[in-house]
């Protein structure tokens, strides 16, 4: 039997926090537009990693609590949380038991992440914390592996070295989390999608794919700084340049959740 993949972002949180290109915020201005993070109300934020969505979600004016079962990855989020001027209270925990008290956010985000849960119980823990009329956003920013292009020949390298790395060869698109969330009761769902071409630098490319599930977060130290160098001749053979132009896909599903009476 095959066992599953598993990935520990503890392990690449420096990397996360430093390389990793965080959701735009054209993002959040468009959940604003649905009335969702609005200024004053009260966010939680599952699975915020270095909270990359939570501190767009604070910066728009909301109370936002993010939660991570990763400690290292909470202390990357208070360093940009403390270079961005915002504060956010971060908890370890899991987005399927966070023991934050019922009916206590008008929001409940989950960013990047909704894959790595157990989406049953993860539902249910998003139904018992939004208050009544709340809603649930899941949201990705993932990068386009198009034919030929540098997301394709990266995930190649990836596989090479992580044969058992899963998440390849992706649109952007998650409908799956739509049947997720019409199963736990939710109603009024609805998504939106849009591209950007996100600008990296060469190291940091290199460090943000070291910070990923398929090469930081799940091979050994040693074999991570083999598949560094050979990501790095890869760019210096195949994609020269001082700048880096990465087509990725922001994609988001929201939906109400909370009971109205």
């Amino acid at each position: 039997m095959t066992e599953p993949f598993h990935a520990d972002f503890g392990l690449t949180a420096e990397d996360y926090g430093r390389h990793r290109a965080g959701f735009p915020p054209e993002l959040v201005e468009r959940l604003n537009g649905r009335g969702i993070g609005l200024p004053g109300q009260d966010v939680v934020d599952l699975g915020t990693g270095t909270g990359t969505l939570a501190r767009l979600l604070a910066r728009a004016g909301a109370r936002v609590t993010g939660v991570d079962p990763a400690a290292p990855m909470l202390e990357q989020a208070r360093e940009l949380d403390r270079a961005s001027g915002v504060e956010i209270d971060y908890r370890v925990g899991r987005a399927e038991d966070t023991g934050l008290p019922g009916a206590s956010f008008d929001v409940v985000s989950a960013g990047q992440c909704w894959h790595w849960f157990d989406a049953p119980r993860a539902a249910a823990e998003v139904r018992r914390l939004l208050r009544p009329g709340g809603r649930v956003v899941i949201a990705h920013f993932d990068w386009l592996p198009l034919p030929g292009n540098l997301a394709e020949a990266t995930e190649r390298l990836v596989l090479e070295h992580n044969p058992a790395w899963s998440f390849g060869g992706g649109t952007g698109l998650h409908p799956r989390w739509l049947t997720d969330l019409a199963v736990a009761g939710f109603h009024g769902i609805e998504t939106f999608s849009f591209d950007v071409a996100v600008r990296y630098r060469p190291e940091d490319w290199v460090g943000r794919i070291r910070a990923s599930a398929g090469v930081g977060a799940s091979l050994p130290p040693d074999q991570v700084e083999r598949f560094s160098a050979d990501l790095t001749r890869v760019l210096h053979r195949d994609f020269p340049g001082d700048v880096l132009v990465v087509p990725h896909r922001v994609w988001a599903v929201h939906a109400d959740g909370g009971t109205t009476a």
